[in-house]
């Protein structure tokens, strides 16, 4: 069996997804056709690595090859449980060799006081340091005005965000979303678990529209969105997304920040998290989204998110929220009920550090070095390992924290359980869909970046082998 599926229309692949907890339909359609594309977490598409034909497909060999195949990789999973392993690829954390390079921070701040005389040691400054607003709105190209330094988690922004817009709607609503009689989601999937996870509690729902690899499905997206006045928002990760690495193009962006929307209130969670994490010396930039919605007569559209969580600490980094004038002011009216302000003392340890936008630039080439290596020992493992063999697609990011590795149909369960039975932690299968459930069973997301170079040998080379033998169960079962 190849690990291509077969094609199917972008609007039977799209499911909605009971926020309470209910699952209906794995490919329920969305209402009417949408048009036809191969999607991302289908095919791989632009970035999946077809391997060259220097092994035979297990599909093209006769059943005693099968079992012979089977027999070997048997053996071989046999041989992995004995080594008695302890890997975790579960989750997208800086390495400890990446925390390091911002040590200084532990000497810093040098003094107390901002460029303005502030002490920042003191109440006040809601909207946080004019000097860390200015560097970073430089690099996620908006003006200072429509930037807030917070604390330590843009998830935490996203949370606040999406609780203000509940109990008060936004700038642009009508009434609180809380008063609708339900709230809509679109999610790209693949996509970033937490999202799902933060809309599930709210028991807001969610829909599903294919990613690319140049974005969610535009007019997936539009044709939903036009219709149907629950749909209030969608979640996108627009620069090396989370797992796929697509960057979301100009156009892809423009389409969704101009699409007429039947809620007057529609909102894009823009989570730039990797927006300066390059893979390669071709660096990705994001798209203007904040100039292409105000151009298009829809400036409180979109909210942009980002942090210093992957380029100083995760632990003690800073936060940034991004949007218009009005939605920053909408931002901190609410923010002001119940903080006196951010940690500024922070803020001005991490201005110091970089000394400039240039200066996290050039922070970031840095971590290039030292996890660019581990991404390509996961290329160069599968590609030996699975390739030729038509078992599995994997995507070749060019930035981000992760591979997404689609195996075949109805065996990424198993894949999991059996590297979990070796010694190899993963992340759950279905991670990267609402509530978990990968309609296809397909998709599991691999996180290099946190284990040595040697242990990602290790641990790639066990995941290849329980690919291997999951494929055999599967092929040997159809066989039989």
């Amino acid at each position: 069996m190849s690990g291509a599926p077969e094609r199917e229309l972008d609007g039977e692949a799209s499911c909605h997804v009971g926020g309470t907890g209910a699952r209906r339909p794995a490919c329920a359609p969305c209402g009417r056709p949408l048009r036809a594309r191969a999607a991302l977490w289908e095919h791989g598409s632009v970035t999946e690595h077809t391997a060259t034909d220097r092994t035979t497909p297990l599909a093209e060999r006769s059943a005693d090859d099968l079992a012979s195949f089977a027999r070997e990789q048997q053996e071989a999973y046999a041989a992995l449980k004995e080594r008695g392993l302890k890997l975790d690829l579960t989750r997208g954390k800086p390495a400890s060799e990446q925390l390091d390079l911002a040590n200084d921070l532990l000497a810093l701040p040098k003094g107390w006081t901002d460029a303005s005389g502030t002490d920042t040691r003191n109440y006040g400054g809601l909207e946080g340091l004019r000097e860390l607003r200015e560097m970073f709105a430089e690099l996620l190209w908006v003006a200072p005005e429509q930037v807030v330094a917070g604390g330590n988690s843009s998830l935490t922004m996203m949370k606040d965000t999406l609780v203000d817009l509940l109990l008060h709607g936004g700038v642009d609503s009508p009434r609180p979303w809380s008063q609708e009689e339900k709230v809509t989601f679109i999610c790209p999937v693949p996509g970033y678990d937490r999202h799902f996870t933060l809309l599930q509690s709210f028991g807001i729902e969610m829909v599903t529209v294919p990613m690319h690899d140049d974005g969610p499905d535009a007019e997936a997206v539009a044709t939903l969105v036009a219709e149907d006045p629950s749909i209030k928002g969608m979640w996108i990760v627009p620069t090396y997304a989370n797992p796929s690495g697509s960057v979301v193009s100009q156009e892809v962006a423009a389409r969704l920040a101009s699409m007429e929307t039947a809620a007057p209130d529609f909102k894009i969670f823009w989570d730039n998290a990797y927006a300066l994490h390059h893979l390669t010396a071709d660096e990705a930039k994001s798209a203007d989204v904040l100039s292409l919605a105000a151009a298009a007569g829809h400036p409180h559209r979109p909210v942009m998110f980002a942090s210093t969580s992957k380029i100083t600490w995760a632990g003690a980094g800073v936060a940034f929220l991004a949007g218009s004038v009005e939605t920053v002011k909408w931002y901190l009216g609410h923010l002001g009920k119940g903080s006196i302000g951010p940690d500024k003392v922070n803020q001005l340890r991490h201005a110091q550090f970089f000394g400039s936008a240039q200066g996290v630039r050039d922070h970031m080439v840095k971590h290039r070095e030292i996890i660019a290596p581990k991404f390509a020992e996961v290329e160069r493992v599968l590609t030996e390992r699975l390739g030729g063999l038509e078992v599995a697609t994997w995507t070749r990011p060019k930035g981000g924290y992760f591979v997404s590795l689609d195996v075949l149909d109805g065996t990424a369960s198993r894949v999991v359980q059996l590297a979990k039975d070796a010694g190899v932690a993963l992340t759950p299968a279905g991670s990267s869909f609402p509530l978990g459930d990968d309609p296809r069973d397909r998709n599991i997301r691999l996180a290099p970046t946190f284990p040595p170079l040697g242990q990602v040998t290790e641990a790639m080379e066990a995941v290849a082998t329980c690919v291997l033998l999951a494929a055999a169960e599967q092929v040997a079962e159809r066989w039989a």
